[in-house]
């Protein structure tokens, strides 16, 4: 399916209203969900148009949370204007300079942007908790449940729903424990820009914050779904992380739980966006997600799971579901 770039019809009245009548407005890329993203460019001046249209996109908790971390002193973008009737959010432009784009093209900063983006999450974590709902185990099952709702079907396997559920309660019951900090919930490399003329890295795509554990977005961070991050290296960073904030063995059980966790959401998620939302290229990125499941459930912490998997999904089975079958 082609996503159809062009601008939404408000949007000149919008920008006109808002001082930026004169910008032209450029199609930049839409997401995984209904988003999209469009530059305005004006004569010496640039800013970022979100498309979030009802009731597909509320862009309000984007809108809280921006200027939550802005007043924290994290760089989230400005909010210029917003038309939330219209779905419509005029943002600060952090520039085309993102994460994944700087690392691929020059491995030599991978270690020193890595080392940086973990120090953000330390920073993070110090500044508590946003307004925001729990993440709770209610999320944590329903997330995890979009393996076997979604890839377990495509694939052609029948399995045992009830025990998958009984296998996570087994070992996420501990992570609900401690204390609860911002979860921005896609923090990794193309959702991380460098900011042209600054030390300081950008935030994007936090609407969906929840109050949860810290280990999560780093989790997020260093078994990135798009791209490939060496298990040495995360080896490094966990350490630089456990070193700046005592984090115990309880943390680290943690992080392995909620990368499985995550990694079996987003398995999910990506067979459901190719087969209920028409967007093919998803899939191919499942055989990367399904390396750090694996490493994942190798962890302790993660035995009744691991021994659902084993029981229920072969490793054949475990890859592209566009092209593995049962």
């Amino acid at each position: 399916m082609v996503p159809d770039m062009n601008p939404p019809a408000a949007a000149p009245q919008f920008l006109n209203e808002l001082g930026w009548g004169d910008g032209e407005i450029l199609p930049l890329a839409g997401d995984a969900s209904f988003r999209r993203y469009f530059r305005v460019a004006a004569p010496g001046r640039s800013a970022i148009l979100m498309d979030a249209p009802p009731p597909h996109e509320d862009p309000r908790p984007f809108i809280a949370i921006a200027r939550w971390l802005t007043g924290r002193g994290f760089a989230a973008p400005q909010i210029f204007g917003e038309d939330l009737g219209a779905g419509l959010v005029l943002l600060e432009d952090f520039g085309d300079a993102r994460m994944r784009e700087t690392v691929d093209a020059a491995p030599e900063s991978e270690l020193r942007l890595y080392e940086a983006a973990v120090d953000l999450l330390i920073r993070l974590g110090e500044a508590g908790a946003a307004d925001v709902p729990p993440y709770d185990m209610a999320v944590y099952h329903r997330e995890a449940a979009l393996l076997t709702e979604w890839y377990c079907p495509a694939v052609g396997l029948a399995v045992d729903a009830a025990g998958y559920r009984a296998a996570w309660d087994a070992v996420l019951a501990p992570v609900m424990d401690g204390k609860s900090v911002t979860v921005l919930r896609d923090y990794h490399a193309e959702n991380i820009m460098l900011i042209e003329g600054s030390e300081t890295l950008g935030l994007l795509d936090f609407q969906d914050a929840l109050a949860g554990h810290p280990a999560y977005d780093l989790v997020s961070l260093l078994q990135d779904a798009r791209r490939d991050v060496h298990p040495d290296l995360e080896a490094v960073l966990l350490d630089r992380y456990r070193r700046a904030t005592g984090a115990d063995e309880r943390f680290f059980d943690a992080y392995h739980v909620l990368g499985a966790q995550r990694n079996a959401k987003i398995v999910g998620i990506f067979t459901r966006l190719w087969q209920r939302d028409g967007k093919p290229r998803y899939p191919a990125l499942c055989p990367r997600v399904w390396a750090y499941l694996e490493r994942d459930l190798a962890h302790p912490a993660l035995a009744p799971v691991a021994a659902w998997f084993d029981a229920n999904i072969p490793a054949d089975l475990r890859g592209d579901p566009m092209t593995v079958r049962a």
